[in-house]
């Protein structure tokens, strides 16, 4: 069985980036993004999104909170016994 010989220079060029979080915060990693020494800057990262900080607020638009807002029914609470 015959080999084929290895294809050179097809991997893309890894190398160090600084990466700047959303509160100014910065560290060094390394990367294939971009070129040497360049600087990433973050809109989102893990200490302000939802899916990491799961603070998520819910926004009560549907069929059922018109019906409430529309009738006044959301400030009725129920009585306890």
């Amino acid at each position: 069985m015959m080999q084929r010989p290895v294809k050179k220079n097809i991997h893309p060029k890894y190398h160090t980036i600084t990466v700047v979080m959303t509160d100014g915060e910065e560290f060094t990693t390394r990367s294939t993004w971009g070129k040497e020494g360049a600087v990433m800057r973050l809109d989102t990262d893990p200490k302000t999104h939802v899916a990491w900080t799961k603070t998520q607020t819910f926004v009560k638009r549907g069929r059922v909170a018109k019906f409430n807002n529309r009738f006044d029914l959301g400030k009725f609470s129920v009585p306890t016994l």
